[in-house]
């Protein structure tokens, strides 16, 4: 392993770099933290998405273009590749990246560069991977030695700015006891940062359509119950969200719990609220449920009793507002 010796100013640089990560000043803080002792003129921080499992630039400074398929380009070198797997940073115009140089980067006037693969490192394991680092000089060998070995020793605190699955903004907040899940339009699902993986709502092909039927929905929140595949019972809240990079696209998070039917209700009563809250009448209902018109009257008779409810509005407002509707999933 590489002996690293740190002067004063390297060990104030660093806990810098922590502390803005973990604060609100962000990558623009750390990386004006990392300045003090990496002459650097410019960075880009590119993402990896494990749910589309593309590369794609998060944010930069310093460049006066950063062209958008570059990101996915470079992380394809067999390089880059070889360096992601050692986990080491990898120095502009290393063998196999000369071409990627001259078309992205010398053109612009930049004339050193280097990139650290970010890797996560949790509970003193390894990790998982965010992304990758772009950093750059307009002078020739601007990074002494040693400034890769220093940019790896701060590369799991940097890959916490990259690290995508967990980049869900959930403005109303995730219940206690909930597992959870989110997703954007397309159907690419996210954890959800904070609350419990649901590996149900995962496990659910039909999750990302009632996702998408939310989103471009006018409802901010949504309740309901769902009978999962193995014939658990589980209550469910949707709620908007903003999901991808900075939370920009347009998202939904599903929460889950396992539930007991409320108020003592059959599952065919359920059945029967969800159809009267569609406004479907009793005949109507009879037929979706192959029932009698009778045998729904006297559903409803039963539901009317048990939820205290004297009229199908009051029933409806009420299965709404409780969520007492199944879901169609």
């Amino acid at each position: 392993m590489d002996q690293i010796t740190l002067s004063p100013r390297h060990l104030h640089a660093f806990t810098e770099v922590g502390f803005q990560i973990a604060g609100r000043g962000g990558a623009a803080g750390a990386m004006r933290a990392l300045r003090e002792v990496v002459p650097l003129d410019a960075y880009e921080f590119v993402a990896y998405d494990p749910a589309t499992g593309r590369h794609r630039s998060l944010f930069s400074d310093g460049y006066t273009r950063v062209d958008d398929d570059a990101a996915e380009e470079y992380a394809r070198l067999a390089p880059y590749r070889r360096a992601r797997d050692l986990r080491v940073p990898l120095p502009m115009g290393a063998p196999g990246t000369e071409r990627y140089f001259r078309r992205h980067l010398e053109p612009y006037g930049w004339r050193s560069g280097l990139t650290a693969p970010l890797f996560l490192t949790e509970g003193g394991g390894d990790g998982r991977y965010t992304g990758l680092l772009h950093l750059n000089a307009r002078a020739p060998g601007a990074f002494p030695a040693g400034t890769g070995t220093l940019i790896g020793a701060v590369s799991p605190v940097l890959a916490h700015v990259t690290d995508l699955s967990r980049c869900v903004v959930n403005p109303v907040g995730v219940p206690p006891g909930f597992h959870a899940a989110a997703f954007d339009r397309n159907g690419d699902r996210r954890d959800v940062a904070g609350a419990p993986h649901s590996a149900a709502v995962a496990a659910e092909p039909a999750m990302a359509g009632l996702a998408r039927e939310f989103i471009d929905s006018r409802e901010l929140n949504r309740r309901g119950l769902w009978l999962d595949a193995t014939g658990c019972w589980r209550e469910v809240r949707l709620l908007r969200a903003g999901v991808g990079p900075h939370g920009a696209l347009q998202g939904a998070v599903i929460a889950e719990r396992p539930c007991a039917l409320p108020y003592e209700l059959t599952a065919r009563e359920i059945e029967v609220i969800t159809r009267v809250a569609l406004g479907d009448s009793n005949p109507q209902i009879a037929a979706a449920l192959v029932l009698s018109v009778r045998t729904v009257t006297t559903h409803l008779e039963h539901i009317f009793a048990k939820l205290g409810c004297e009229s199908r509005t009051r029933l409806t407002t009420r299965a709404l507002a409780e969520g007492l509707c199944r879901l169609p999933v």
